[in-house]
Protein backbone atom coordinates (compact mmCIF):
# COMPACT_ATOMS: atom_id res chain seq x y z
CA UNK A 1 0.00 0.00 0.00
CA UNK A 2 1.49 3.40 -0.84
CA UNK A 3 0.66 6.31 1.47
CA UNK A 4 1.55 9.24 -0.78
CA UNK A 5 2.27 13.10 0.90
CA UNK A 6 1.66 15.62 -2.06
CA UNK A 7 2.78 18.82 -0.42
CA UNK A 8 0.53 21.77 -1.66
CA UNK A 9 -2.11 19.94 -2.71
CA UNK A 10 -4.69 22.59 -2.44
CA UNK A 11 -3.08 24.65 -4.82
CA UNK A 12 -3.16 25.24 -8.17
CA UNK A 13 -1.44 22.05 -9.73
CA UNK A 14 -1.46 20.31 -6.44
CA UNK A 15 -5.46 20.31 -6.70
CA UNK A 16 -5.32 18.78 -9.77
CA UNK A 17 -2.32 15.93 -8.85
CA UNK A 18 -4.47 15.60 -5.77
CA UNK A 19 -7.31 14.43 -7.88
CA UNK A 20 -5.76 12.36 -10.77
CA UNK A 21 -4.17 10.48 -7.67
CA UNK A 22 -7.07 9.69 -5.43
CA UNK A 23 -9.52 9.30 -8.41
CA UNK A 24 -7.07 6.97 -10.91
CA UNK A 25 -5.40 5.46 -7.96
CA UNK A 26 -8.09 3.85 -5.19
CA UNK A 27 -5.41 1.73 -3.84
CA UNK A 28 -3.43 4.59 -2.73
CA UNK A 29 -3.86 6.62 0.38
CA UNK A 30 -2.96 10.17 -1.08
CA UNK A 31 -2.58 12.96 2.53
CA UNK A 32 -2.71 16.26 1.28
CA UNK A 33 -0.22 19.04 3.00
CA UNK A 34 -1.07 22.40 2.88
CA UNK A 35 -0.65 25.77 4.64
CA UNK A 36 -3.56 26.55 3.27
CA UNK A 37 -2.21 30.05 2.48
CA UNK A 38 -3.82 32.83 0.46
CA UNK A 39 -3.27 30.54 -3.19
CA UNK A 40 -4.38 26.95 -1.21
CA UNK A 41 -8.34 27.17 -1.07
CA UNK A 42 -10.20 24.28 0.17
CA UNK A 43 -13.17 24.75 -2.46
CA UNK A 44 -10.16 23.59 -5.38
CA UNK A 45 -10.79 20.14 -3.45
CA UNK A 46 -14.32 19.43 -2.08
CA UNK A 47 -15.39 17.01 -4.41
CA UNK A 48 -13.14 15.00 -2.59
CA UNK A 49 -14.07 15.34 0.75
CA UNK A 50 -15.91 12.16 1.14
CA UNK A 51 -13.14 10.16 -1.00
CA UNK A 52 -12.07 7.20 1.47
CA UNK A 53 -8.47 7.26 0.36
CA UNK A 54 -7.83 11.29 0.54
CA UNK A 55 -6.89 13.24 3.94
CA UNK A 56 -5.96 16.45 4.36
CA UNK A 57 -3.71 18.11 6.97
CA UNK A 58 -2.82 21.25 7.65
CA UNK A 59 0.45 22.13 8.18
CA UNK A 60 3.44 24.38 6.69
CA UNK A 61 6.27 22.86 6.05
CA UNK A 62 8.49 25.21 7.09
CA UNK A 63 7.30 23.18 11.02
CA UNK A 64 9.61 20.21 10.91
CA UNK A 65 8.12 19.02 13.92
CA UNK A 66 4.41 19.34 12.24
CA UNK A 67 6.08 17.59 8.85
CA UNK A 68 7.67 14.79 11.02
CA UNK A 69 4.52 13.96 12.82
CA UNK A 70 3.03 13.56 9.35
CA UNK A 71 5.03 11.33 8.40
CA UNK A 72 4.88 8.96 11.38
CA UNK A 73 1.12 9.27 11.82
CA UNK A 74 0.35 8.88 8.07
CA UNK A 75 3.47 6.06 7.37
CA UNK A 76 4.16 7.93 4.39
CA UNK A 77 5.70 5.94 1.68
CA UNK A 78 6.42 8.51 -1.02
CA UNK A 79 6.48 12.05 -1.45
CA UNK A 80 5.62 14.40 -4.65
CA UNK A 81 6.47 17.81 -3.61
CA UNK A 82 4.80 20.77 -5.02
CA UNK A 83 4.39 22.87 -1.66
CA UNK A 84 6.02 26.72 -2.97
CA UNK A 85 6.07 29.98 -3.32
CA UNK A 86 6.03 30.51 -6.63
CA UNK A 87 5.20 34.06 -7.72
CA UNK A 88 8.49 36.10 -8.94
CA UNK A 89 6.59 39.38 -8.48
CA UNK A 90 5.91 38.30 -4.65
CA UNK A 91 9.64 36.86 -4.33
CA UNK A 92 10.78 40.62 -5.31
CA UNK A 93 8.79 42.04 -2.77
CA UNK A 94 9.39 39.53 0.05
CA UNK A 95 12.52 37.32 -0.94
CA UNK A 96 12.52 35.98 2.88
CA UNK A 97 9.69 33.92 2.93
CA UNK A 98 10.56 32.31 -0.63
CA UNK A 99 14.03 31.34 0.90
CA UNK A 100 12.11 29.73 3.97
CA UNK A 101 9.80 27.62 2.17
CA UNK A 102 11.08 26.67 -0.82
CA UNK A 103 14.92 25.70 0.51
CA UNK A 104 14.34 25.39 4.63
CA UNK A 105 10.84 23.70 3.94
CA UNK A 106 12.29 21.52 0.98
CA UNK A 107 14.95 20.39 3.58
CA UNK A 108 12.41 19.64 6.43
CA UNK A 109 10.59 17.40 3.84
CA UNK A 110 13.86 15.87 2.99
CA UNK A 111 15.05 15.22 6.32
CA UNK A 112 11.21 13.53 7.57
CA UNK A 113 11.67 11.49 4.44
CA UNK A 114 15.39 10.52 5.42
CA UNK A 115 14.92 9.44 9.18
CA UNK A 116 11.16 7.48 8.25
CA UNK A 117 12.13 5.26 5.60
CA UNK A 118 14.06 2.70 6.92
CA UNK A 119 15.33 1.23 3.10
CA UNK A 120 15.61 4.71 1.10
CA UNK A 121 15.28 1.92 -2.05
CA UNK A 122 11.92 1.14 -1.38
CA UNK A 123 10.60 5.16 -1.73
CA UNK A 124 10.66 7.72 -3.87
CA UNK A 125 11.10 11.42 -3.06
CA UNK A 126 9.45 13.01 -6.63
CA UNK A 127 10.05 17.36 -6.69
CA UNK A 128 8.60 19.48 -8.93
CA UNK A 129 10.39 22.32 -9.99
CA UNK A 130 10.58 25.03 -12.68
CA UNK A 131 11.96 25.86 -16.12
CA UNK A 132 13.19 29.78 -14.39
CA UNK A 133 16.12 27.44 -12.79
CA UNK A 134 17.92 27.77 -16.13
CA UNK A 135 17.64 31.64 -16.38
CA UNK A 136 16.92 33.74 -19.69
CA UNK A 137 16.94 32.54 -23.25
CA UNK A 138 18.07 34.92 -26.19
CA UNK A 139 15.83 34.51 -29.29
CA UNK A 140 17.21 30.99 -30.21
CA UNK A 141 17.41 27.36 -27.99
CA UNK A 142 15.83 25.73 -25.68
CA UNK A 143 16.49 24.36 -22.20
CA UNK A 144 17.51 20.84 -21.82
CA UNK A 145 18.10 19.13 -18.93
CA UNK A 146 21.82 19.86 -19.04
CA UNK A 147 21.32 22.92 -19.33
CA UNK A 148 23.52 25.35 -16.33
CA UNK A 149 21.46 26.77 -13.81
CA UNK A 150 21.06 30.44 -13.96
CA UNK A 151 18.30 31.81 -11.75
CA UNK A 152 17.32 35.43 -12.38
CA UNK A 153 15.05 36.24 -9.08
CA UNK A 154 14.89 35.10 -5.53
CA UNK A 155 12.29 33.00 -6.64
CA UNK A 156 14.09 31.01 -9.22
CA UNK A 157 17.01 30.75 -7.16
CA UNK A 158 15.29 29.35 -4.23
CA UNK A 159 13.64 26.90 -6.62
CA UNK A 160 17.25 26.49 -8.12
CA UNK A 161 18.41 25.65 -4.17
CA UNK A 162 15.67 23.13 -3.87
CA UNK A 163 16.18 21.16 -6.66
CA UNK A 164 20.29 21.03 -5.29
CA UNK A 165 19.23 20.00 -1.98
CA UNK A 166 16.95 17.23 -3.39
CA UNK A 167 19.67 16.08 -5.67
CA UNK A 168 22.48 16.29 -2.48
CA UNK A 169 20.19 13.51 -0.54
CA UNK A 170 20.11 11.14 -3.71
CA UNK A 171 23.74 11.56 -3.91
CA UNK A 172 25.06 11.36 -0.01
CA UNK A 173 22.26 9.26 1.33
CA UNK A 174 21.24 7.15 -1.79
CA UNK A 175 17.50 8.36 -1.48
CA UNK A 176 15.31 7.34 -4.57
CA UNK A 177 14.87 10.79 -6.28
CA UNK A 178 12.95 12.28 -9.19
CA UNK A 179 12.71 16.19 -10.50
CA UNK A 180 10.88 17.77 -13.38
CA UNK A 181 10.96 20.94 -14.39
CA UNK A 182 7.91 22.40 -16.13
CA UNK A 183 7.11 25.14 -18.13
CA UNK A 184 4.35 28.12 -17.77
CA UNK A 185 1.48 26.38 -16.50
CA UNK A 186 -2.41 27.80 -17.00
CA UNK A 187 -5.51 26.41 -16.88
CA UNK A 188 -9.05 25.75 -13.79
CA UNK A 189 -8.03 26.72 -10.44
CA UNK A 190 -5.24 29.29 -11.31
CA UNK A 191 -4.93 32.38 -8.09
CA UNK A 192 -5.41 35.14 -10.59
CA UNK A 193 -2.08 36.82 -9.41
CA UNK A 194 -0.98 34.83 -12.66
CA UNK A 195 -1.30 36.54 -16.25
CA UNK A 196 -3.61 34.29 -17.34
CA UNK A 197 -6.44 34.55 -15.07
CA UNK A 198 -5.75 38.15 -14.33
CA UNK A 199 -6.21 39.47 -17.34
CA UNK A 200 -9.52 37.11 -17.86
CA UNK A 201 -10.60 38.59 -14.34
CA UNK A 202 -10.03 42.41 -15.87
CA UNK A 203 -11.38 41.30 -19.22
CA UNK A 204 -14.56 40.39 -17.35
CA UNK A 205 -14.57 43.31 -14.97
CA UNK A 206 -13.81 46.07 -17.53
CA UNK A 207 -10.85 46.87 -15.51
CA UNK A 208 -7.16 47.55 -17.21
CA UNK A 209 -5.11 44.85 -18.45
CA UNK A 210 -1.53 45.50 -17.33
CA UNK A 211 1.26 44.14 -19.17
CA UNK A 212 4.80 44.44 -18.01
CA UNK A 213 7.23 46.27 -20.43
CA UNK A 214 6.72 45.93 -24.21
CA UNK A 215 5.20 42.65 -23.70
CA UNK A 216 7.87 41.28 -25.78
CA UNK A 217 8.45 38.41 -23.15
CA UNK A 218 8.29 35.03 -24.37
CA UNK A 219 6.93 32.00 -22.28
CA UNK A 220 5.88 28.63 -23.28
CA UNK A 221 2.34 27.59 -22.16
CA UNK A 222 1.75 24.07 -20.24
CA UNK A 223 -2.00 23.20 -20.12
CA UNK A 224 -2.27 22.03 -16.28
CA UNK A 225 -3.74 18.82 -17.21
CA UNK A 226 -1.10 17.73 -19.52
CA UNK A 227 1.37 18.60 -16.80
CA UNK A 228 -0.36 16.12 -14.36
CA UNK A 229 -0.18 13.13 -16.66
CA UNK A 230 3.37 14.00 -17.41
CA UNK A 231 3.87 13.84 -13.53
CA UNK A 232 1.54 10.36 -12.93
CA UNK A 233 4.31 9.12 -15.53
CA UNK A 234 6.83 10.33 -14.42
CA UNK A 235 6.04 9.02 -11.07
CA UNK A 236 5.53 5.65 -11.90
CA UNK A 237 8.19 4.97 -15.03
CA UNK A 238 10.24 7.49 -14.51
CA UNK A 239 14.00 6.85 -13.68
CA UNK A 240 15.44 7.15 -10.46
CA UNK A 241 17.77 10.06 -10.01
CA UNK A 242 16.48 11.41 -13.45
CA UNK A 243 15.49 15.25 -14.35
CA UNK A 244 13.05 15.76 -16.97
CA UNK A 245 11.78 18.85 -18.79
CA UNK A 246 8.28 18.82 -19.18
CA UNK A 247 7.39 21.44 -21.93
CA UNK A 248 3.81 22.63 -23.77
CA UNK A 249 5.45 23.30 -26.51
CA UNK A 250 3.81 26.52 -27.38
CA UNK A 251 5.64 29.23 -27.22
CA UNK A 252 4.22 33.16 -26.98
CA UNK A 253 4.79 36.41 -26.45
CA UNK A 254 3.14 37.78 -23.69
CA UNK A 255 1.56 40.75 -25.93
CA UNK A 256 0.14 38.13 -28.21
CA UNK A 257 -1.55 35.84 -25.53
CA UNK A 258 -3.06 38.82 -24.09
CA UNK A 259 -4.43 39.58 -27.19
CA UNK A 260 -5.84 35.86 -27.44
CA UNK A 261 -7.75 36.08 -24.32
CA UNK A 262 -8.99 39.38 -25.22
CA UNK A 263 -10.85 38.07 -28.41
CA UNK A 264 -11.57 34.98 -26.92
CA UNK A 265 -13.42 36.52 -23.79
CA UNK A 266 -14.83 39.47 -25.73
CA UNK A 267 -16.49 36.65 -28.12
CA UNK A 268 -17.91 34.53 -25.28
CA UNK A 269 -19.61 37.82 -23.40
CA UNK A 270 -20.72 38.96 -26.98
CA UNK A 271 -19.22 42.15 -26.18
CA UNK A 272 -17.70 44.24 -29.55
CA UNK A 273 -14.70 43.40 -31.66
CA UNK A 274 -11.39 45.07 -29.59
CA UNK A 275 -13.88 45.94 -26.45
CA UNK A 276 -10.94 44.24 -24.42
CA UNK A 277 -7.94 45.14 -26.24
CA UNK A 278 -8.51 48.75 -25.81
CA UNK A 279 -8.01 48.46 -21.76
CA UNK A 280 -4.50 46.78 -22.47
CA UNK A 281 -2.29 49.21 -20.47
CA UNK A 282 1.70 48.95 -20.32
CA UNK A 283 2.91 48.88 -17.38
CA UNK A 284 6.70 49.67 -15.44
CA UNK A 285 8.81 46.21 -15.89
CA UNK A 286 9.58 43.69 -13.48
CA UNK A 287 13.02 44.41 -12.50
CA UNK A 288 15.10 41.33 -13.82
CA UNK A 289 12.29 40.62 -16.07
CA UNK A 290 13.74 37.51 -18.34
CA UNK A 291 13.05 37.75 -22.08
CA UNK A 292 12.21 34.49 -23.29
CA UNK A 293 11.93 30.80 -21.66
CA UNK A 294 11.28 27.49 -24.12
CA UNK A 295 11.89 23.95 -23.30
CA UNK A 296 13.04 20.82 -25.02
CA UNK A 297 10.67 18.03 -23.99
CA UNK A 298 12.62 15.66 -26.06
CA UNK A 299 13.90 13.69 -22.87
CA UNK A 300 10.28 12.39 -21.61
CA UNK A 301 9.21 12.23 -24.63
CA UNK A 302 11.45 9.32 -25.79
CA UNK A 303 11.88 7.54 -22.38
CA UNK A 304 7.99 7.79 -21.11
CA UNK A 305 6.70 8.76 -24.48
CA UNK A 306 4.84 11.54 -23.04
CA UNK A 307 4.31 14.90 -25.11
CA UNK A 308 1.20 17.68 -24.68
CA UNK A 309 -1.58 17.13 -26.07
CA UNK A 310 -3.26 20.71 -25.53
CA UNK A 311 -2.33 23.62 -27.96
CA UNK A 312 -2.76 27.15 -26.70
CA UNK A 313 -5.95 27.91 -28.70
CA UNK A 314 -8.07 25.01 -27.18
CA UNK A 315 -6.45 25.16 -23.51
CA UNK A 316 -7.47 29.10 -23.89
CA UNK A 317 -10.49 28.06 -24.83
CA UNK A 318 -11.16 25.58 -21.91
CA UNK A 319 -9.71 27.88 -19.30
CA UNK A 320 -11.95 31.16 -20.28
CA UNK A 321 -14.92 28.83 -20.24
CA UNK A 322 -13.55 27.82 -16.46
CA UNK A 323 -13.64 31.39 -15.39
CA UNK A 324 -16.46 32.46 -17.01
CA UNK A 325 -18.64 29.43 -15.20
CA UNK A 326 -16.73 30.27 -12.11
CA UNK A 327 -17.52 33.71 -11.51
CA UNK A 328 -18.00 32.85 -7.86
CA UNK A 329 -14.83 31.21 -6.85
CA UNK A 330 -12.98 34.13 -8.85
CA UNK A 331 -14.84 36.79 -6.60
CA UNK A 332 -14.16 34.62 -3.11
CA UNK A 333 -10.11 34.53 -4.18
CA UNK A 334 -9.98 37.93 -5.42
CA UNK A 335 -11.75 39.61 -2.42
CA UNK A 336 -9.58 41.54 0.32
CA UNK A 337 -5.69 40.82 0.54
CA UNK A 338 -5.74 40.31 -3.09
CA UNK A 339 -6.32 43.72 -3.79
CA UNK A 340 -3.76 45.74 -1.50
CA UNK A 341 -1.34 43.26 -3.68
CA UNK A 342 -3.00 44.42 -7.28
CA UNK A 343 -2.54 47.52 -6.61
CA UNK A 344 0.65 47.48 -5.22
CA UNK A 345 2.13 45.43 -8.49
CA UNK A 346 -0.25 47.00 -11.05
CA UNK A 347 -1.18 50.65 -10.08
Amino acid sequence: MKNILITGGAGFIGNHVVRQFVNKYPDYNIVNLDALTYAGNLENLADLESKSNYTLVKVDINDADAVDAVFKSHQITDVIHLAAESHVDRSISDPLIFLRTNILGTANLLNSAKNHWTDLSQHLFYHVSTDEVYGSLGDTGLFEETTSYDPRSPYSASKASSDHLVRAYHHTYGMQIKITNCSNNYGPYQFPEKLIPLIINNIVHKKPLPVYGDGTNVRDWLYVQDHVEAIDLVFHKGTNGETYNIGGNNEKQNIGLVHLLCEAVDAKLGRPEGDAKSRITFVTDRPGHDQRYAIDASKIKAELGWEPKTDVATGLAKTVDWYLQNEEWLSNVTSGDYQKYYDNHYS
